[in-house]
């Protein structure tokens, strides 16, 4: 069985996303980040980055335990052992891997740049890298609309790269993006979007604060 830790935030919901468009069976540990649960050593002892997500699988390769704590990693095991959404085809398969190093680089870590400066401003706090974080995120933006020009999806069929990239995007909203910019990523998140095991992946963990 494999066990995930994670809350429906951004990272966390490229696994859940996963392990529901992978049919694999599997158990939640929701876990409590505005307490710093992920910082208890309990959780370290599991995952020493005391981060979401993690998975643990107890049925691994050669039927042995096996821990995953970075995500881009997580959905490469998950779709090698459930066979999905990663192709054997070698130039295939290096170009979903492509796209899933850039969503879990760029897209990932300057969404997560302006979501912290956004929250900063929010609160009152200073802000100062705000415009450049934003700068760089809409820079991130032309490369997935340039990329998905003339497909469906970015490694042309729907893969585990989609799924890196979605969550981010989906807080399009919050990161003060201007979709019409985009129209091929605003396509994109409405295809992806559609599919009923995102859908479901959104709220595992179950949030009830609509984002």
């Amino acid at each position: 069985m494999i066990t995930l830790y994670s809350k429906a935030t951004s990272n966390g919901r490229k696994a859940s996303i996963m392990l529901e468009e992978s049919g694999l069976d599997y158990t939640v540990r929701p876990m409590v980040l505005e307490k710093k649960e992920q910082k208890e050593d309990w959780y370290l002892a599991i995952n020493p980055n005391g981060r979401i997500p993690c998975i643990v699988d107890d049925d691994g390769p050669g039927g042995e335990a096996v821990t995953l704590f970075e995500s881009g990693s997580i959905l490469i095991y998950l779709a090698e052992k459930s066979g999905k959404l990663l192709p054997q085809d070698p130039v295939k398969r290096l170009e979903v891997l492509n796209w899933l190093f850039f969503a879990s680089g760029h897209v990932t870590h300057t969404g997560l740049g302006v979501h912290w400066q956004v929250r900063e401003r929010d609160a009152g706090r200073a802000h100062a890298h705000l415009e450049i974080w934003q700068t760089e995120n809409n820079r991130v933006y032309g490369v997935l609309d340039r990329g998905l020009s003339g497909r469906d999806y970015l490694a042309g069929d729907y893969s585990i790269a989609d799924v890196a990239a979605y969550p981010w995007i989906y807080r399009h909203d919050m990161q003060e993006i201007d979709l019409d910019r985009y129209p091929n990523v605003g396509n994109w998140l409405e295809r992806v979007g559609s599919r009923p095991a995102v859908q479901k992946g959104l709220q595992i963990p179950p949030r009830d604060d609509g984002f």
